[in-house]
């Protein structure tokens, strides 16, 4: 008995002066935390500033697809959409092998081209609030956005 009883205090006796320290110090640690994606006017106003530096507007392409009558033999058709609140907005247009970021202000219309024939689904955020919608594309199609 006293020979099983030597290997395990000398097991415990060597465990004991095991220091097992950890420096913590050189992971980073956050101090700020991001709100999401447009989860906020200041984010939203943010990004239509951005974007509006560097964005193209379609104008001639749109007004020929609504002076034309919708053309059945256009593969493209437009979308428009009025921003009608106190805020600017940025509209993100999505669909199959489509993506698009649209900046608006508020009361101006913002406008694109897309193909014909398709699902896709319009998101932004407007005065704090969420707006998101999936439609059916197969004609010119407009909208008109209030808070």
């Amino acid at each position: 008995m006293k020979k099983a009883a030597a290997p395990s205090v000398l097991l415990v006796l060597l465990l004991s002066n095991i220091s097992c320290n950890v420096n913590y110090g050189n992971y980073p640690t956050r101090t700020t935390y991001p709100t999401g994606s447009g989860s906020s006017s200041a984010s939203t106003e943010r990004e239509y500033a951005e974007l509006i530096k560097t964005y193209k507007p379609e104008t001639a392409d749109v007004l020929n697809d609504l002076l034309n009558a919708d053309s059945p033999s256009n593969p493209k058709t437009s979308i428009s959409v009025e921003n009608q609140s106190r805020c600017n907005m940025v509209l993100t247009v999505s669909g199959n092998g489509f993506f698009k970021k649209i900046p608006i202000a508020s009361g101006k219309l913002g406008y694109t081209m897309v193909p014909k024939n398709q699902n896709y689904r319009l998101s932004g955020m407007l005065c704090n609030a969420s707006y998101q919608s999936t439609k059916f594309i197969s004609t010119s199609y407009a909208i008109k956005l209030t808070n």
